[in-house]
């Protein structure tokens, strides 16, 4: 059949507009990050094709799949959409191996194609803290090493004391013998110290391929320390017939033994008033005799430590001291004040009495030499002292 020269003109401006059409296309793709053993999904996409085949191919160049047809024999890949306009296909497992540039093609006159890298993360192992020992003696050097191992890209290690962040310490990167992935460490260098003993040391590990959720290693310090020794009196100012407690506070690691008290150097001089029980010396009926240095002393298997309480018992000032008269027209009320100075640990103290006197009223009083003199001769020549005297005590 013979077309007529207008149709046959028709005919390949038909073939020519389908053939510009599937040209003009380019298959779309995007780049898959997936972590090691999960799923990764590629996809291609063609806004407008007229039936021209797409096809998946992996690093190596094999075909995966031609269209819904399936390529390479390997168990984890698998279709998930085929059409004009997408061709999907899913590889589960994934491994490092897996890693690459991946090609969908797209089988037009010539064959346009569009390129997606798979990125597979290497996810770390569980880190490890090495150079633990316990327990440790205060002052001895510990140096902790945490250890993490098939990371990629190489992982992050952070410190912790408790919950503070320790800045200080060394980082070394290795690549592993794959080649692929990386291991590696951080040390941790400091001096033990008694405030350390059970505080929580952690290693966190952290990875893009962990999903914000950090891998911890944990050590829990145990620091033994020789005794810390305090004596706490329960009379801050003991005085004659007074009792007093002294406790002897003691802290260490292990736990101190029974604390030992002596009196200057020597075995407490009165068991009967010097009673200790456990930690507590508890002195009855106070006395210038008690008087001296008190040391309480602990220890446990790492060594031992003592403190000392210097014991001054003061006096009880009660006497009574000699009136004064100060001559008056009434009966007035007379306040002697005399001021005691005491040792260096005892202050001054101000005693004031009061006395029986008679006032210038009082016969006999004005010709008297003194005070005394005029009080004994009223008493003895008046009938009326009475009614002048006044008592105070």
């Amino acid at each position: 059949m013979r077309l007529k020269p207008g149709a046959l003109l028709r005919f390949y401006s038909l073939c020519g507009i389908l053939i510009q059409g599937s040209q003009g296309q380019f298959p779309l793709t995007q780049n898959v990050t997936v972590v090691e053993g999960g799923t990764a999904n590629l996809t291609c996409r063609v806004d407008q094709n007229d039936n021209t085949s797409l096809q998946w191919s992996n690093p190596a160049q094999q075909t995966l799949y031609f269209d819904d047809k399936k390529a390479l024999r390997d168990n984890r890949i698998e279709l998930v959409r085929a059409s004009w306009h997408e061709l999907s296909i899913s590889v589960s497992d994934v491994s490092l191996s897996d890693e690459g540039q991946y090609t969908c093609s797209l089988f037009t006159m010539p064959v346009k194609t569009s390129k997606a890298f798979l990125t597979v993360l290497g996810v770390p192992e569980k880190p490890q803290i090495t150079g633990f020992t316990s327990p440790v003696m205060e002052g001895e050097r510990m140096q902790l090493t945490c250890k993490t191992s098939g990371s990629k890209p190489a992982a992050d290690i952070r410190w912790f004391k408790n919950d503070k962040e320790v800045k200080d310490v060394k980082y070394l990167k290795e690549e592993d013998a794959n080649r692929k992935t990386f291991t590696v460490s951080s040390t941790m260098d400091f001096l033990a110290d008694r405030n350390d003993d059970g505080a929580v040391i952690s290693c966190r590990v952290d990875h893009e391929s962990l999903n914000s959720t950090p891998q911890i290693a944990m050590q829990v310090l145990e620091i033994h320390y020789t005794p810390l020794v305090k004596i706490i009196s329960s009379n801050s100012w003991p005085e004659e017939g007074q009792s007093i407690i002294l406790t002897c506070e003691s802290k260490g690691k292990p736990v101190p033994e029974p604390v030992l008290w002596t009196k200057d150097g020597g075995e407490l001089p009165d068991p009967e008033r010097m009673v200790v029980n456990g930690r507590v010396l508890s002195i009855s009926f106070l006395n210038k005799t008690d008087n001296g240095t008190y040391r309480c002393e602990a220890k446990n298997p790492i060594g031992r430590n003592s403190t000392e309480y210097v014991l001054i018992v003061h006096d009880v000032f009660n006497t009574l001291l000699p009136t004064t008269v100060i001559p008056s027209l009434t009966t007035a009320t007379v306040t002697t004040t005399v001021a005691l100075t005491a040792s260096t640990t005892t202050s001054a103290t101000a005693i004031s009495t009061r006395g029986t006197y008679l006032t210038n009223e009082a016969k006999g009083a004005e010709d008297a030499p003194d005070a005394d003199t005029a009080i004994i001769n009223a008493e003895g020549s008046q009938v009326n002292a009475e009614e002048k005297k006044e008592y105070f005590i």
